[in-house]
Protein backbone atom coordinates (compact mmCIF):
# COMPACT_ATOMS: atom_id res chain seq x y z
CA UNK A 1 0.00 0.00 0.00
CA UNK A 2 1.31 3.39 -0.85
CA UNK A 3 2.20 6.30 1.44
CA UNK A 4 -0.63 8.44 2.12
CA UNK A 5 0.43 12.23 0.84
CA UNK A 6 1.95 14.29 3.78
CA UNK A 7 -0.94 16.47 3.88
CA UNK A 8 -3.30 13.41 4.61
CA UNK A 9 -1.32 12.78 7.04
CA UNK A 10 -0.92 15.82 9.00
CA UNK A 11 -4.23 16.67 8.75
CA UNK A 12 -5.04 12.92 10.23
CA UNK A 13 -2.67 13.75 13.10
CA UNK A 14 -4.31 17.02 13.90
CA UNK A 15 -7.40 15.12 14.17
CA UNK A 16 -6.44 12.86 16.71
CA UNK A 17 -4.74 15.66 18.71
CA UNK A 18 -8.07 17.30 18.38
CA UNK A 19 -9.92 14.87 19.16
CA UNK A 20 -7.60 13.63 21.92
CA UNK A 21 -7.57 17.17 23.83
CA UNK A 22 -11.32 17.57 22.72
CA UNK A 23 -11.85 14.18 25.17
CA UNK A 24 -9.84 15.50 27.95
CA UNK A 25 -11.35 18.75 28.49
CA UNK A 26 -15.02 17.08 28.56
CA UNK A 27 -12.93 14.52 31.38
CA UNK A 28 -11.76 17.81 33.06
CA UNK A 29 -15.25 19.19 32.81
CA UNK A 30 -17.02 16.05 34.11
CA UNK A 31 -14.94 15.82 36.85
CA UNK A 32 -15.21 19.58 38.10
CA UNK A 33 -18.82 19.95 37.60
CA UNK A 34 -21.93 18.34 39.37
CA UNK A 35 -23.93 19.41 42.80
CA UNK A 36 -20.81 20.04 43.93
CA UNK A 37 -17.90 22.25 42.21
CA UNK A 38 -14.51 22.06 42.05
CA UNK A 39 -11.88 24.33 40.62
CA UNK A 40 -9.27 23.56 39.13
CA UNK A 41 -6.64 24.50 41.90
CA UNK A 42 -9.48 22.32 44.75
CA UNK A 43 -9.01 19.82 41.84
CA UNK A 44 -4.66 19.40 41.37
CA UNK A 45 -4.77 19.70 45.30
CA UNK A 46 -7.04 16.68 45.57
CA UNK A 47 -5.22 14.81 43.54
CA UNK A 48 -1.90 14.68 45.50
CA UNK A 49 -3.33 15.33 48.34
CA UNK A 50 -4.89 11.92 48.86
CA UNK A 51 -4.06 11.39 52.68
CA UNK A 52 -6.64 14.24 53.57
CA UNK A 53 -10.21 13.99 54.12
CA UNK A 54 -11.67 16.88 52.84
CA UNK A 55 -14.42 17.24 50.93
CA UNK A 56 -12.49 17.63 47.82
CA UNK A 57 -10.61 14.66 47.90
CA UNK A 58 -13.91 12.76 48.82
CA UNK A 59 -15.96 14.08 46.10
CA UNK A 60 -13.00 13.35 43.32
CA UNK A 61 -11.73 9.97 44.43
CA UNK A 62 -15.45 8.41 45.95
CA UNK A 63 -18.15 10.18 43.14
CA UNK A 64 -16.20 12.18 40.10
CA UNK A 65 -12.92 9.67 39.55
CA UNK A 66 -14.61 6.89 39.44
CA UNK A 67 -17.76 7.66 37.36
CA UNK A 68 -15.70 9.82 34.71
CA UNK A 69 -13.26 6.99 34.33
CA UNK A 70 -16.52 4.48 33.67
CA UNK A 71 -17.78 6.90 31.03
CA UNK A 72 -14.69 7.18 29.09
CA UNK A 73 -14.24 3.31 29.32
CA UNK A 74 -17.28 2.74 28.12
CA UNK A 75 -17.66 4.95 25.36
CA UNK A 76 -14.55 4.19 24.13
CA UNK A 77 -15.36 0.37 24.38
CA UNK A 78 -19.22 0.65 22.59
CA UNK A 79 -17.76 2.29 19.68
CA UNK A 80 -15.08 0.11 19.25
CA UNK A 81 -17.75 -3.02 19.67
CA UNK A 82 -19.90 -1.17 16.56
CA UNK A 83 -17.36 -0.17 14.41
CA UNK A 84 -15.74 -3.93 14.77
CA UNK A 85 -19.33 -5.50 14.20
CA UNK A 86 -20.63 -2.90 11.19
CA UNK A 87 -17.33 -4.57 9.69
CA UNK A 88 -18.19 -8.17 10.40
CA UNK A 89 -22.04 -8.36 9.88
CA UNK A 90 -20.62 -5.81 6.61
CA UNK A 91 -24.09 -3.64 7.59
CA UNK A 92 -23.84 0.09 8.63
CA UNK A 93 -26.39 -0.53 10.61
CA UNK A 94 -25.00 -3.11 13.03
CA UNK A 95 -24.12 -1.81 16.30
CA UNK A 96 -24.20 -3.77 20.06
CA UNK A 97 -28.11 -2.07 20.87
CA UNK A 98 -29.44 -2.90 17.82
CA UNK A 99 -27.99 -6.56 16.96
CA UNK A 100 -29.05 -8.01 20.78
CA UNK A 101 -25.44 -7.64 22.39
CA UNK A 102 -26.36 -5.68 24.95
CA UNK A 103 -29.60 -6.93 25.72
CA UNK A 104 -27.82 -10.51 25.89
CA UNK A 105 -25.17 -9.24 28.44
CA UNK A 106 -28.12 -8.05 30.49
CA UNK A 107 -30.46 -10.95 30.40
CA UNK A 108 -27.21 -13.06 31.39
CA UNK A 109 -26.68 -10.50 34.77
CA UNK A 110 -30.36 -10.91 35.42
CA UNK A 111 -30.35 -14.25 35.54
CA UNK A 112 -27.58 -15.22 37.42
CA UNK A 113 -28.89 -12.42 40.10
CA UNK A 114 -32.28 -14.13 40.10
CA UNK A 115 -30.58 -17.22 40.67
CA UNK A 116 -28.75 -16.27 43.81
CA UNK A 117 -25.60 -16.06 42.32
CA UNK A 118 -22.97 -13.17 43.81
CA UNK A 119 -22.31 -10.54 40.71
CA UNK A 120 -19.94 -8.30 41.58
CA UNK A 121 -16.16 -7.77 40.06
CA UNK A 122 -14.70 -10.61 37.75
CA UNK A 123 -18.04 -12.56 37.97
CA UNK A 124 -20.58 -9.98 36.83
CA UNK A 125 -17.81 -8.90 33.88
CA UNK A 126 -17.34 -12.91 32.76
CA UNK A 127 -21.01 -13.14 32.74
CA UNK A 128 -21.53 -9.99 30.23
CA UNK A 129 -19.23 -11.50 28.11
CA UNK A 130 -20.96 -14.79 27.77
CA UNK A 131 -24.27 -13.19 27.37
CA UNK A 132 -23.34 -10.48 24.77
CA UNK A 133 -21.21 -13.02 23.22
CA UNK A 134 -24.23 -15.58 22.70
CA UNK A 135 -26.41 -12.95 21.32
CA UNK A 136 -23.85 -11.92 18.85
CA UNK A 137 -23.17 -15.65 17.84
CA UNK A 138 -26.87 -16.16 17.48
CA UNK A 139 -27.41 -13.03 15.15
CA UNK A 140 -24.53 -14.23 12.83
CA UNK A 141 -25.64 -17.73 12.58
CA UNK A 142 -29.27 -16.67 11.99
CA UNK A 143 -27.61 -14.09 8.93
CA UNK A 144 -25.65 -17.23 8.06
CA UNK A 145 -27.87 -20.06 7.40
CA UNK A 146 -30.33 -18.07 5.99
CA UNK A 147 -28.45 -15.69 3.62
CA UNK A 148 -30.17 -13.09 5.05
CA UNK A 149 -29.55 -9.23 3.44
CA UNK A 150 -27.77 -6.64 5.45
CA UNK A 151 -31.81 -5.24 6.44
CA UNK A 152 -32.69 -8.83 7.01
CA UNK A 153 -29.60 -8.99 9.83
CA UNK A 154 -30.51 -5.81 10.86
CA UNK A 155 -34.16 -6.91 11.38
CA UNK A 156 -32.84 -10.40 13.33
CA UNK A 157 -31.12 -8.48 15.55
CA UNK A 158 -33.95 -6.21 16.36
CA UNK A 159 -35.96 -9.44 17.14
CA UNK A 160 -33.02 -11.36 19.08
CA UNK A 161 -32.64 -7.79 21.09
CA UNK A 162 -36.37 -7.53 21.84
CA UNK A 163 -36.51 -11.41 22.92
CA UNK A 164 -33.73 -10.86 25.13
CA UNK A 165 -34.68 -7.52 26.83
CA UNK A 166 -38.47 -9.31 27.51
CA UNK A 167 -36.54 -11.74 29.22
CA UNK A 168 -34.86 -9.46 31.28
CA UNK A 169 -38.17 -7.70 32.34
CA UNK A 170 -39.96 -10.99 32.84
CA UNK A 171 -36.98 -11.49 35.09
CA UNK A 172 -37.30 -7.98 36.76
CA UNK A 173 -41.37 -9.01 37.58
CA UNK A 174 -41.08 -12.70 38.92
CA UNK A 175 -37.84 -11.88 41.33
CA UNK A 176 -39.12 -8.02 43.06
CA UNK A 177 -35.54 -7.68 44.41
CA UNK A 178 -33.74 -8.20 41.42
CA UNK A 179 -35.89 -5.36 40.10
CA UNK A 180 -35.07 -3.11 42.97
CA UNK A 181 -31.48 -3.89 42.31
CA UNK A 182 -31.50 -3.73 38.47
CA UNK A 183 -34.06 -0.28 37.71
CA UNK A 184 -30.64 1.55 36.99
CA UNK A 185 -28.86 -1.13 35.20
CA UNK A 186 -31.71 -1.66 32.47
CA UNK A 187 -32.02 2.04 31.97
CA UNK A 188 -28.56 3.01 31.91
CA UNK A 189 -26.26 5.12 34.15
CA UNK A 190 -23.30 5.86 36.16
CA UNK A 191 -24.69 6.64 38.96
CA UNK A 192 -24.15 3.64 41.74
CA UNK A 193 -20.27 3.15 40.03
CA UNK A 194 -17.51 3.16 42.57
CA UNK A 195 -14.00 1.73 41.91
CA UNK A 196 -14.04 -1.90 43.20
CA UNK A 197 -16.72 -2.57 40.94
CA UNK A 198 -15.01 -0.83 37.94
CA UNK A 199 -11.73 -2.15 37.90
CA UNK A 200 -12.09 -5.82 36.77
CA UNK A 201 -14.79 -4.56 33.61
CA UNK A 202 -11.81 -1.79 33.05
CA UNK A 203 -9.50 -4.27 32.70
CA UNK A 204 -11.37 -6.34 30.01
CA UNK A 205 -12.44 -3.35 28.17
CA UNK A 206 -8.34 -2.53 28.13
CA UNK A 207 -7.60 -6.03 27.17
CA UNK A 208 -10.21 -5.90 24.35
CA UNK A 209 -9.08 -2.67 23.04
CA UNK A 210 -5.85 -3.89 22.51
CA UNK A 211 -6.68 -7.07 20.79
CA UNK A 212 -9.15 -4.82 18.60
CA UNK A 213 -6.40 -2.29 17.45
CA UNK A 214 -3.74 -5.00 17.02
CA UNK A 215 -6.65 -6.91 14.75
CA UNK A 216 -7.47 -3.78 13.07
CA UNK A 217 -5.93 -5.75 9.25
CA UNK A 218 -7.29 -8.10 9.75
CA UNK A 219 -11.06 -6.96 10.35
CA UNK A 220 -10.03 -4.55 6.57
CA UNK A 221 -9.26 -8.03 4.69
CA UNK A 222 -12.32 -9.32 6.73
CA UNK A 223 -14.53 -6.96 4.88
CA UNK A 224 -13.44 -7.39 1.51
CA UNK A 225 -15.52 -10.41 1.70
CA UNK A 226 -15.26 -13.82 2.63
CA UNK A 227 -13.66 -15.18 -0.90
CA UNK A 228 -11.06 -12.40 -1.31
CA UNK A 229 -10.17 -12.40 2.64
CA UNK A 230 -9.47 -16.70 1.94
CA UNK A 231 -7.56 -15.83 -1.57
CA UNK A 232 -5.22 -13.73 0.89
CA UNK A 233 -4.13 -16.72 3.32
CA UNK A 234 -7.36 -15.77 5.95
CA UNK A 235 -8.95 -18.51 7.61
CA UNK A 236 -12.16 -16.59 7.71
CA UNK A 237 -14.25 -18.49 10.30
CA UNK A 238 -11.41 -18.64 13.11
CA UNK A 239 -11.04 -14.85 12.27
CA UNK A 240 -14.66 -13.90 12.27
CA UNK A 241 -14.89 -15.84 15.76
CA UNK A 242 -12.08 -14.05 17.22
CA UNK A 243 -13.19 -10.79 16.37
CA UNK A 244 -16.88 -11.51 17.44
CA UNK A 245 -15.49 -12.25 21.06
CA UNK A 246 -13.78 -9.18 21.24
CA UNK A 247 -16.55 -7.49 20.34
CA UNK A 248 -18.77 -9.15 22.16
CA UNK A 249 -16.09 -8.81 25.47
CA UNK A 250 -16.25 -4.98 24.93
CA UNK A 251 -20.05 -4.40 25.06
CA UNK A 252 -20.48 -7.28 27.67
CA UNK A 253 -17.54 -5.67 30.00
CA UNK A 254 -19.51 -2.13 29.55
CA UNK A 255 -22.58 -3.50 30.18
CA UNK A 256 -21.38 -5.53 33.69
CA UNK A 257 -21.20 -1.86 35.37
CA UNK A 258 -22.77 0.91 33.24
CA UNK A 259 -26.13 -0.97 32.39
CA UNK A 260 -27.75 -0.97 28.94
CA UNK A 261 -26.18 1.76 26.96
CA UNK A 262 -27.78 2.28 23.66
CA UNK A 263 -26.73 3.49 19.63
CA UNK A 264 -23.05 4.75 21.08
CA UNK A 265 -21.68 1.80 19.24
CA UNK A 266 -24.32 3.29 16.15
CA UNK A 267 -23.66 6.48 15.82
CA UNK A 268 -20.11 7.15 16.74
CA UNK A 269 -18.03 4.71 14.13
CA UNK A 270 -20.33 6.99 11.49
CA UNK A 271 -19.23 10.31 12.57
CA UNK A 272 -15.73 8.46 13.03
CA UNK A 273 -15.21 7.54 9.40
CA UNK A 274 -16.07 11.12 8.29
CA UNK A 275 -13.01 12.29 10.28
CA UNK A 276 -10.17 9.44 9.44
CA UNK A 277 -12.10 7.15 6.75
CA UNK A 278 -12.73 3.31 6.31
CA UNK A 279 -9.54 1.64 7.31
CA UNK A 280 -9.80 0.25 10.76
CA UNK A 281 -6.06 1.12 11.51
CA UNK A 282 -7.41 4.38 11.97
CA UNK A 283 -11.10 4.56 12.49
CA UNK A 284 -10.67 2.11 15.80
CA UNK A 285 -8.78 4.68 17.61
CA UNK A 286 -11.20 7.29 16.29
CA UNK A 287 -14.03 5.64 17.85
CA UNK A 288 -12.56 4.88 21.13
CA UNK A 289 -11.74 9.07 21.07
CA UNK A 290 -15.11 9.86 20.09
CA UNK A 291 -16.84 7.26 22.05
CA UNK A 292 -15.34 8.29 25.05
CA UNK A 293 -15.75 12.22 24.55
CA UNK A 294 -19.64 11.25 23.77
CA UNK A 295 -20.89 9.33 26.45
CA UNK A 296 -18.99 11.78 29.28
CA UNK A 297 -20.69 15.09 27.56
CA UNK A 298 -24.23 13.28 27.85
CA UNK A 299 -23.34 11.95 31.00
CA UNK A 300 -22.50 15.33 32.42
CA UNK A 301 -25.52 16.60 30.40
CA UNK A 302 -27.58 14.00 32.36
CA UNK A 303 -26.63 15.38 35.30
CA UNK A 304 -26.75 18.93 35.07
CA UNK A 305 -30.04 19.59 32.79
CA UNK A 306 -31.92 18.71 35.63
CA UNK A 307 -30.34 19.29 38.37
CA UNK A 308 -31.01 18.57 41.02
CA UNK A 309 -32.96 15.57 39.71
CA UNK A 310 -30.43 13.24 37.79
CA UNK A 311 -31.23 11.79 34.33
CA UNK A 312 -30.27 8.17 33.41
CA UNK A 313 -27.60 8.69 30.47
CA UNK A 314 -29.12 5.80 28.90
CA UNK A 315 -32.16 7.43 28.52
CA UNK A 316 -30.42 10.73 26.82
CA UNK A 317 -28.28 8.55 24.49
CA UNK A 318 -31.46 6.91 23.29
CA UNK A 319 -33.13 10.48 22.76
CA UNK A 320 -30.13 10.96 20.24
CA UNK A 321 -29.61 7.95 18.96
CA UNK A 322 -33.32 6.87 18.00
CA UNK A 323 -33.69 10.22 15.11
CA UNK A 324 -29.67 9.57 14.05
CA UNK A 325 -30.83 5.89 13.30
CA UNK A 326 -34.26 6.48 11.32
CA UNK A 327 -31.84 9.21 9.34
CA UNK A 328 -29.56 6.39 8.71
CA UNK A 329 -32.15 3.90 7.32
CA UNK A 330 -33.74 6.32 4.95
CA UNK A 331 -30.06 7.08 4.17
CA UNK A 332 -29.33 3.48 3.37
CA UNK A 333 -32.35 3.19 1.15
CA UNK A 334 -33.72 0.13 3.82
CA UNK A 335 -31.64 -2.37 2.75
CA UNK A 336 -32.12 -2.31 -0.94
CA UNK A 337 -28.25 -1.70 -1.97
CA UNK A 338 -27.54 -4.87 0.65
Amino acid sequence: MKNLPIFSIRHSNLTFAAAGISCLLIAVLSICMGAAGLSLSELWQALFDTGSNSPAVRILWYVRLPRTVACLLAGAALAVSGAMLQAILANPLASPSIIGVNAGAGLAVSLCCALGGAVAGWTVAGISFAGAMAAALLVFLVARKTGASRMTVVLGGVAVSTLMNAGTEAIATLFPDVAVGSADFRMGGFSSVSLNRLWPAAILILIGLAAAFTLSNDLDVLSLGEDTARGLGMRVGATRTLLLCVAALLAGATVSFAGILGFVGLIVPHIARRFVGAGSGKLLPMCALCGAALVTLCDLAARLLFSPFELPVGILLSFIGGPFFLALLAKKGGGRHA
